[in-house]
């Protein structure tokens, strides 16, 4: 069985109604990446990425992608009737703020600033986890066994980006339905002694020490210095781009210290959530972070503390671990949403 098909006797889903073209957005804290679906059963096409720094906000972003696609096409552009924005924040009422971004706006002023008939905002690990069902074999890499996931199960996404993402979804008659929320800000768990003494050291410098907090692009620096502290020495103050590079290149052994201990902690709280949610189907693993450490993530505990779960070690031990390789699925994600959902702008 395809690990990622819905369980027999399930339908297709139907189409949400918007008229075409489509632009779909997946907007994080640092990049927006822009797609255009050009009409129904048509794929994700143009895809760019642009600078969140080099714009006022999403609206605007989305304005400089379509003035260089018009450019681009010409005549054969048409301006879009409808958009889908995964957005790297909770979602909740018009309007919409930024987690670890400077960026915010109003639903409805977007909808009346770019002349759109249908504009659906959700969470962008909520566009993630509605893309799973769809992701290619290389679209994805195993990570350690690969056990035939239990049919018609719950699948799960933990992206560490910028942030710290978390989603689930569900088969529900027929449809995926995605499960969004706020797990990467869930209290992070120490596994032996000197995990508690690196959370103990990352305490005193911040009350609540989530997982974002240490197993994120803001939380690198965070993890560095609190395993700096427990060894007795002082980090140098290293962006997360930094504690990567020389961590890999093996010119800092206390980088590559906190990329080891990063790769266990994240295999710790991915059994977390694959606990949490149930998702028999398997476990994937998104972001931006994890992709630039190559082997060496897999040659890390990783999926043995994925599984080290005590009594559930046998529960865990047979649910797959896979790390998405295409940085660009969220777009896909989004596209779904706007096939099941189609809210109208003023609705």
């Amino acid at each position: 069985m395809n690990v990622l098909s819905l369980p027999a006797g399930t339908v297709a889903r139907a189409d949400g109604g918007a008229p075409h073209p489509w632009l779909v957005a997946d907007i994080g804290g640092t990049n927006a990446r822009f797609g255009w679906v050009s009409g129904a059963g048509t794929k994700v096409e143009h895809v760019r990425t642009l600078s969140c720094a080099d714009h006022s906000g999403p609206a605007e972003a989305m304005q400089a992608y379509l003035a260089a696609l018009r450019a681009e096409r010409g005549d054969l552009f048409l301006p879009p009737r409808a958009a889908a924005w995964a957005v790297a924040t909770a979602v909740a009422d018009d309007h919409v703020m930024l987690t670890n971004s400077g960026w915010s706006f109003s639903r409805q002023a977007v909808c009346s600033q770019l002349g759109l008939h249908t504009l659906r905002v959700l969470n962008d690990f909520e566009a993630l986890a509605l893309a799973l069902p769809h992701l290619q074999p290389a679209q994805r890499q195993p990570i350690g066994p690969t056990p035939e996931p239990m049919p018609g199960s719950a699948l799960a996404v933990v992206g560490p980006g910028t942030g710290l993402g978390v989603a689930a979804v569900v088969p529900v008659a027929g449809q995926w339905v995605a499960v969004p929320g706020e797990g990467g800000h869930a209290t992070l768990a120490a596994a032996d002694d000197h995990e508690s003494a690196v959370l103990a050291a990352a305490r005193r410098e911040f009350a609540h020490v989530s997982a974002e907090r240490l197993l994120s692009g803001i939380g690198l620096p965070v993890l560095h210095r609190a395993a700096a502290a427990v060894d007795g020495t002082v980090a140098d103050e290293l962006t997360a781009e930094l504690i990567v590079e020389r961590g890999l290149g093996g010119t800092d052994a206390a980088c590559g210290r906190t990329l080891d201990l990063f790769c266990a902690l994240l295999g710790s709280f991915a059994g977390n959530v694959a606990l949490t949610t149930g998702a028999r189907g398997g476990v994937f693993i998104g972001g931006g972070i994890v992709p630039r450490l190559g082997q060496r993530f897999f040659d890390s505990r990783f999926r043995e503390r994925f599984e080290a779960k005590g009594r559930f070690q046998p529960y865990l031990q047979a649910i797959p671990t896979w790390l998405i390789t295409d940085t660009l699925v969220a777009l896909t994600g989004a596209k779904a949403a706007l096939e099941v959902m189609s809210p109208r702008c003023g609705d």
